[in-house]
């Protein structure tokens, strides 16, 4: 006992026995920030919060995430497989039914050593010849690659008893006969060699070399079978071959004991809105349900020959419905009561209006009588005023015709002129332009010529005339005595004299008219004179013709454009004054305008608060009709609201009893008979009521969780209208698995085609050949599937949908079926349906699914008789009896 005190609490009296020996725990994890190191681990709390940190590791990079509550049973044998794991060529046998934990608990002891996890992916196809790849594919990474890996294996993976015989194989020399061939061997043997070499161990020939991967194999690799002792599969196996119990560590994974049902459900609860009390009342609820459906499956098999078992999904599968239907069914409750008293609270305001809206009424009658009597004022200074306005309006409109037709007239004198000039303009400033590129060098070129050529003596002696230079008188080498004109001189000081300045200043608007005359006589008319004939002799020159042509040119045009200017100068003047006149009549008639709109305005005032006043008159009594019609029409339903009001309250309160009782009822009685439900039932009520908790006197699964109008269109669709039934179907409504009906009559298999008919529902069999593709299809595109006629094993392939193993892969929820991953829509629903009329569903089976017993009542058979019997008999009363359901679930639902 002195070894083992440190083990004991002060709840332990001082005593050791077995519960204080399970926690004493080793390992060599208890310590993740320390050296790994083997040892025990004294505190299993802290081991607890270690491995939870673990398990968030885990499932922030696994594709299948476990939501598991760690405690102290799910801890011990998490150390065991670890210790298993560390163990060279270590394998475990994990023995227990479906959901004890086999499986998490390997995935997550795995984890913990940073060992590679293979498991196998069943698939439709999935034969001998796929099993002996993945076989070749685990070797390969245990031998190979010189990794420690697991390899997970689960008897619902045996689709022939072969693979056991590998297995039995691997466990005892960590190969299997004739997996690879030659090449293969080749390949593994010179994988190895870097390995070898690592170690220390040379490798000369192949035979050496496949040694040393067979070594590395039975080092590295860890089988864990994680197999059910539920019925003779086991016993035979273990009969067959030996390996599985001589080379395996066994570890049986029993009922959960209390205190791990207790961890559980205080874990998933303490978020639940509730005083601590009723919360731990609740807790030591869900174990006693618990235990009591694992007594009542024992008093089912002896009594009905029917195996129900009990599991610990089962137990989360209570907690899980219990927290999400609480929530859900709270805040129905709470918009229900707010319903009826908001009716309530607009009765009162009603009766309270009524006295308020009559007086109103009354206060308006003078305002809305004055507001009458000014817009009649208004109205008429308005007619009154509109006729002076027209009568200015008009002597303003026939001005505006008058002065339009006189700016049209100037526009078009002014049009002329511009085209006129836009004629010679251009030529113009090609002068000018023409002169600017005349430089110096040109000038003094010109200067220096002593006989000047012909061109440029014209050019410059028209410059001459231009500018008023005379010519000077010489003697005449041909008539001694007489005078002959010189141009040239004159024209020689005029380019020594700032010539292109004098000419870019020209005025050109008072050309001498004489000046113009020789001009065109002696020099336009002259075919020499020319800018082009006369560039030959000189650049200067022929821009300074240029000069002259555009002079010439811009004076013909101006002599044309000149009177056109004057009449325009006049007819602008006579514009301008007329646009005064006519501005000072728009004046006077914008003052009368304005008078005219201002009143307006103010009779749009009082038309808008006379409006105003009548349409709140016309509301006022319309609200107090309204409100007298409906304290005259909702006056009796007064008390019944408040009655109402006050039965939700308290169903609020008692939620918190009767949802943990219809968790129960779902997760647990989907197998049982109807004597069977109502019984423990009855005594979960008792147990709740000795408890303390908030609970009804008489439970009924369809009180808490129906919907009437649903229920009316559940029979619509053909489901029997028991309460047996009704319960069935509301169990399936609410239920987090999918269903698994047993219905040897077929009314579950009619309800559901019925009931999801609109939607378009696949009805598929194990035995399809293509029933995986129509199963994938359907969970992209969200549509219901129906499963018929199952025995009772169900295929592997499904086994991730019946899982719900879907995850989030490209911002989207796929789920991997069978070697495909597909996107799985939110609207797809599954149902199944067997007709054996006594399945025995081991419980791999049982923990995926809500298994549910839809054998024919009494009652039932009862309904469904006289229905043959009154179709037959009087047809006209059973086409008025489904008329009459079909109206009054419509009308339900527009209750709602």
């Amino acid at each position: 006992e002195k070894l083992m005190e440190h083990l004991l609490t002060p709840d332990d009296n001082g005593t050791v026995g077995i519960p204080q020996a399970r926690r004493l725990l080793f390992g060599d994890f208890g310590n993740p920030e320390g050296k790994r190191q083997y040892e025990e681990m004294k505190d299993p709390q802290k081991v607890i919060e270690v491995a939870n940190t673990f398990l968030d590791d885990y499932n922030a990079m696994s594709k299948k995430p476990m939501q598991l509550v760690l405690f102290l049973f799910m801890i011990e044998h998490m150390s065991r497989i670890c210790r298993i794991l560390r163990t060279p060529g270590g394998h475990a046998l994990l023995v227990g039914v479906g959901g004890s934990g086999r499986q998490s608990c390997t995935r997550l002891a795995a984890f913990i050593m940073d060992y590679v996890i293979i498991e196998i992916e069943i698939s439709k196809t999935y034969g001998r010849s796929e099993w002996r790849e993945d076989i070749k594919r685990l070797l390969g990474i245990a031998g190979g690659e010189g990794k420690p890996t697991v390899f997970l294996f689960t008897d619902s993976q045996i689709k022939t008893e072969s693979f056991v015989e590998d297995i039995n194989n691997l466990l005892n020399t960590a190969e299997v006969p004739n997996l690879f061939a030659s090449d293969e061997k080749a390949g593994l043997s010179e994988k190895v060699r870097p390995g070898a070499k690592s170690v220390g161990r040379v490798l000369n020939t192949p035979a050496e070399a496949w040694a040393f991967f067979g070594d590395r194999c039975r080092a590295n690799l860890h089988v864990v079978l994680a197999f059910s002792p539920v019925g003779d599969a086991f016993r035979n196996r273990l009969r067959q071959f030996p390996s599985l119990v001589n080379c395996c560590t066994i570890d049986w994974f029993t009922e959960w004991p209390s205190d791990a049902l207790k961890s559980v459900a205080t874990r998933f609860l303490k978020d639940l809105d509730m005083p601590q009390d009723i919360r731990s009342s609740c807790v030591e609820t869900c174990i006693c349900m618990h235990e009591s459906v694992s007594q009542l499956s024992v008093q089912f098999l002896l009594e009905t020959r029917r195996r129900n078992y009990v599991t610990p999904t089962s137990y989360l599968e209570l907690i899980n419905t219990y927290k999400s239907l609480l929530l859900l069914k709270r805040e129905e409750v709470v918009k229900l009561v707010k319903r009826y008293k908001g009716g309530l609270e607009a009765l009162a305001l009603a009766e309270r209006s009524v006295n308020t809206l009559k007086d109103d009424l009354i206060a308006m009658q003078p305002g809305l009588k004055q507001a009458q009597e000014d817009t009649k004022i208004f109205a008429a200074k308005v007619e009154a005023k509109v006729p002076e306005v027209e009568v200015q309006k008009a002597i303003a409109i026939k001005d505006e015709e008058v002065t339009a037709k006189q700016a049209a007239d100037v526009k078009k004198v002014k049009d002329e002129c511009e085209a006129d000039l836009a004629e010679a303009i251009p030529i113009l400033n090609d002068a000018l332009k023409a002169l600017d590129t005349i430089k110096k060098q040109d000038i003094d070129l010109v200067k220096a010529m002593g006989n000047p050529p012909q061109g440029v003596r014209l050019a410059l002696r028209a410059v001459c005339v231009m500018l008023g230079v005379p010519p000077d008188k010489k003697p005449d080498p041909d008539r001694p005595g007489a005078k002959i004109e010189d141009w040239w001189q004159p024209a020689v000081r005029l380019l020594t004299g700032g010539l292109l300045d004098k000419l870019k200043g020209y005025d050109k608007e008072n050309i001498p008219a004489k000046t113009i005359q020789i001009i065109r006589k002696e020099f336009i008319s002259d075919e020499n004179f020319t800018p082009h004939a006369i560039a030959k002799a000189s650049s200067a020159a022929e821009g300074l013709c240029k000069w002259v042509t555009a002079m010439e040119g811009y004076d013909r045009v101006a002599k044309v454009v000149a009177p056109k200017k004057a009449a325009l100068a006049t007819a602008e003047v006579e514009l301008a004054e007329a646009m005064k006149i006519l501005a000072a009549k728009q004046a006077k008639l914008k003052i009368v305008v304005d008078e005219l709109e201002g009143l307006k305005v103010e009779l749009k005032d009082c038309q808008t608060r006379r409006a105003k006043l009548e349409a709140e008159s016309t509301l006022c009594t319309l609200k107090l009709e309204r409100a007298e019609q409906l304290i005259s029409g909702l006056g009796g339903e007064q008390s019944r609201w408040t009655h109402v009001a006050d039965k939700l309250a308290v169903a609020y309160t008692n939620l918190t009893g009767d949802v943990l009782v219809s968790s129960g009822y779902i997760a647990y009685l989907g197998a049982f008979m109807r004597q069977y439900r109502d019984n423990v039932t009855n005594s979960w009520i008792l147990l709740l009521g000795e408890r303390d908790v908030p609970r009804s006197e008489k439970f009924a699964l369809s009180e808490v969780l129906g919907d009437a109008v649903k229920i009316r269109e559940w029979g619509i669709n053909g489901l029997p209208a028991d309460s047996f039934s009704v319960d069935n179907g509301i169990v399936v409504s609410n239920a987090r698995r999918w269903p698994l009906c047993i219905d040897p009559q077929g009314q579950a298999n009619k309800w559901f085609r019925n009931m999801e008919l609109k939607n378009k529902l696949k009805v598929i069999k194990l035995t399809d050949s293509d029933f995986v593709r129509t199963l994938e299809n359907s969970i992209q595109f969200g549509a219901p599937v129906l499963l018929e006629n199952v025995l009772e094993e169900l295929d592997p392939t499904i086994e991730p949908l019946l899982l719900k193993q879907i995850f989030r892969q490209g911002g989207v929820m796929c789920i991997r079926l069978g070697d495909a991953t597909i996107e799985y829509s939110k609207d797809f629903r599954f149902y199944i349906t067997s007709k054996l009329p006594n399945p025995h569903f081991l419980p791999e089976t049982s923990v995926k699914v809500t298994l549910l017993n839809f054998m024919i009542t009494q009652d039932g058979l009862q309904d469904q008789l006289l229905g043959i019997v009154v179709a037959q008999e009087r047809p006209d009363l059973e086409e008025e009896k489904n008329a009459l359901i079909l109206q009054g679930a419509e009308n339900k639902k527009k209750l709602k």
